[in-house]
């Protein structure tokens, strides 16, 4: 029975390369969030060649290199971003540094691929959209609980096809396991974190847009709480937000740390998509007291009720598209405003959060 906390949620999938070994080179710089290892599998499992790691912490570079065998650790960041023969460079920094650490790999000419949130503040977002705009490089984010996810891929892949007619509701709950002793202490900084709504919540945004089809949303209300964290008064343990899309979708979503140590997994995530013709639910990460296995895809249409079990079945098209992407200069695996737009409304939501005592 799996007991994560998701801190290192890292899935694996089938390898399907898009480049030939050495044609997309990658580089891994700042390794504080285990997302770092989900986001390189993708990236190499679609043909990427990792090259460097570089972190300020050593044993976490060596601990990335027993994992990697193939890749050099370099000695500082910018031996890194010196490097003529990168494409592209993954980090997991500190929420709080991602922005500023995005910002030097686009002055070297490198592409930019971070762990979610992507920025703490709204300024940080102001500059990076900035540079993008200077440079011409790419600002992408492991928004991984849609990227990920081969139930939210299929999901995906459904509202394409029509399953559901035009989406008009998006519902999403992304509880997580806090396993607090296991958490760095950054984690538990408002300043360094950003808030439940900026971190997880940015999950939440991100699938509302994309599944809805939105451009841009306003936050029409949104808490935060902390109510069983005590030892950790910066820590915000609940958060929920209600959005309404620039097309008249709109969205509720709850992310917590709240998640009881009975479950079998680090978080129960769903996702309630309601069509003008039919809903569908995301069971994620487990199907609670029915089936310990991950990826279940429920559907409702005019056409009859289905359960598909898409685990091992989907793949994770996002980290192929973004390779071509980055070598083509094209915006198919995700847009630069698509991925700018989630963080805008998470950092607003997170701002404008009522904080509820008690």
């Amino acid at each position: 029975m799996q007991k994560s906390d998701g801190m290192n949620y890292a899935p694996k999938g089938k390898p399907n390369p898009v480049v030939k070994a050495g044609e997309f080179v990658i580089a891994a710089v700042a390794l504080d969030h285990g997302h770092i290892y989900g986001m390189v599998n993708g990236l190499l499992e679609a043909g990427a060649t990792l090259k460097w790691v570089y972190d300020r912490d050593p044993a976490k570079a060596a601990a990335f290199a027993k994992t990697y065998s193939q890749v050099r650790i370099a000695s500082t960041e910018e031996e890194v971003l010196a490097d003529p023969e990168v494409h592209l460079i993954a980090g997991a920094a500190i929420t709080s540094e991602r922005g500023p650490l995005g910002l030097r790999a686009m002055d070297a000419g490198k592409d930019y691929f971070t762990d979610k949130a992507p920025f703490t503040t709204l300024e940080q977002l102001e500059a990076a959209r900035a540079k993008v705009k200077e440079t011409g490089r790419k600002y992408m984010v492991y928004y991984s609980e849609r990227l990920h996810v081969e139930s939210a891929v299929y999901a995906g892949q459904l509202i394409e096809q029509g399953a559901i007619g035009r989406v008009v509701q998006v519902t999403g709950f992304g509880p997580h396991r806090l396993n607090a002793p296991s958490r760095p202490d950054w984690f538990f900084k408002k300043e360094q974190y950003g808030g439940i709504l900026c971190d997880i919540g940015s999950h939440q945004v991100e699938q509302f847009l994309f599944y809805a089809g939105c451009k841009s949303a306003q936050v029409l209300h949104s808490k935060v709480a902390n109510y069983n964290a005590p030892d950790y008064p910066e820590l915000e343990d609940f958060g929920d937000a209600t959005l309404l899309g620039d097309n008249g979708a709109t969205q509720y979503f709850r992310v917590d740390w709240l998640t009881p140590n009975g479950l079998g997994t680090w978080g129960d995530g769903r996702t309630l998509i309601l069509g003008t013709e039919g809903y569908i639910e995301l069971r994620k990460y487990i199907d609670i007291a029915r089936d310990k296995s991950s990826n279940h895809v429920y559907l409702v249409n005019g056409e009859g009720e289905y359960h598909f079990h898409v685990d091992g079945q989907v793949g994770y098209p996002f980290f192929g598209e973004l390779i071509l992407d980055c070598l083509n200069r094209t915006e198919k695996a995700m847009t630069q405003e698509h991925a700018f737009m989630a963080a805008e409304l998470c950092l607003k939501a997170q701002a404008q959060a009522v904080r509820i005592e008690g």
